[in-house]
């Protein structure tokens, strides 16, 4: 797992770089956009257009003028333009970004609903994997989890180790639940 760390690393900056590269603003990126309201019989209208910041105004945006030459003043004086600009490039790293993060947890998800079982099954038995709360003892919480530890010592496997760590949480989740519950019987 810590070699895939680098090379995801290694991938992302490959990515960003190669997005980053045209530099130059694409024509998407910059826009002036100007709102108009209704006026006398002409419907309200949203007009787009690729112009520069100081281009930014109704008599360069709105095309084909809705009104004849006598009204456009009052006409663009209604109208509200504001110039717009993002970053594509940034929108695109971040969507990568947020798509590798997404299939990294899918193929983690794959990996813990049908690998690790498999694994389980393997190292452990069949029998390991079927435990109920009969199981565990009230008053020896931590039987279980001796009996994983000294596999993990006779074994000496990395594997062996989480699933101890893994045995033991889950066993100090289930008594902070019983005493959670228990003080909530007694306080009632």
């Amino acid at each position: 797992m810590m070699a895939a760390i680098p090379a995801y690393t290694a991938v992302v900056i490959l990515l960003l770089a190669a997005v980053h590269g045209s530099e130059e603003k694409n024509s998407e990126d910059v826009r002036c956009k100007c709102i108009c309201p209704p006026y006398k019989d002409k419907p309200g209208n949203i007009y787009n257009r690729n112009v520069t910041q100081k281009d930014c105004d109704c008599l360069h945006v709105v095309s084909p003028m809705p009104v004849p030459g006598a009204d456009v003043e009052a006409y663009c004086l209604r109208c509200e333009c504001k110039y717009e600009e993002r970053s594509s490039v940034t929108i695109k790293v971040t969507i990568i970004i947020y798509l590798s993060i997404l299939g990294l947890l899918l193929l983690y998800m794959v990996y813990l609903t049908l690998v690790e079982p498999m694994l389980k099954r393997r190292l452990f038995g069949h029998s390991q994997l079927i435990q109920n709360d009969e199981d565990v003892g009230d008053h020896q919480p931590f039987a279980n989890a001796h009996d994983v530890l000294a596999r993990s010592r006779s074994r000496a496997n990395v594997l062996n180790k989480v699933e101890y760590a893994q045995q033991r949480w889950k066993l100090q989740v289930q008594e902070q639940r019983k005493s959670v519950f228990d003080r909530h019987v007694v306080l009632s």
